[in-house]
């Protein structure tokens, strides 16, 4: 009995959730719109200020490739907490309260991966 009421609790308290910004799914995506277009406005001054070596069509290449990557998140509390960390990294990119590696690294190529057989470990120095 006592475990049946304890599943009723759980069941309740998950519907019960607060959210973090957005009421429903199509409210989040506005806002995931709103942070994508300021920071498409925003990579040209960003491409300058910092003395990029990149062009700002490739700029904003990134930008849609860092968005595209969380496409598939549904949740809208997870969605709100991405766009508050989207909106913090816009903000210190705005202010220059990064450094050029900062921005930098998010345009290095994806590191190799090691090979998992033993003759191209092998071969490449790899113990």
């Amino acid at each position: 009995m006592a475990a049946t009421g304890a599943g009723a609790v759980v069941g309740v308290a998950a519907k019960q959730v607060k959210p973090v910004l957005s009421q429903n799914l199509s409210e989040a995506r506005r806002r995931v719109r709103n942070l994508y277009r300021a920071w498409y406005r925003e990579i040209p001054h960003t491409v300058h200020a910092y003395q990029l070596d990149i062009s700002v069509a490739a700029g904003r290449e990134k930008v849609r490739e860092l968005f595209m990557q969380n496409a598939n998140v549904k949740d809208p509390r997870v969605i709100d907490l991405l766009v508050i960390k989207g909106r913090q990294d816009l903000e210190e990119t705005i202010h220059i309260w990064k450094q050029r590696t900062h921005i930098m690294r998010y345009f290095h190529e994806t590191e190799k991966k090691r090979p998992s057989d033993f003759l191209t470990r092998f071969y490449e120095g790899h113990d």
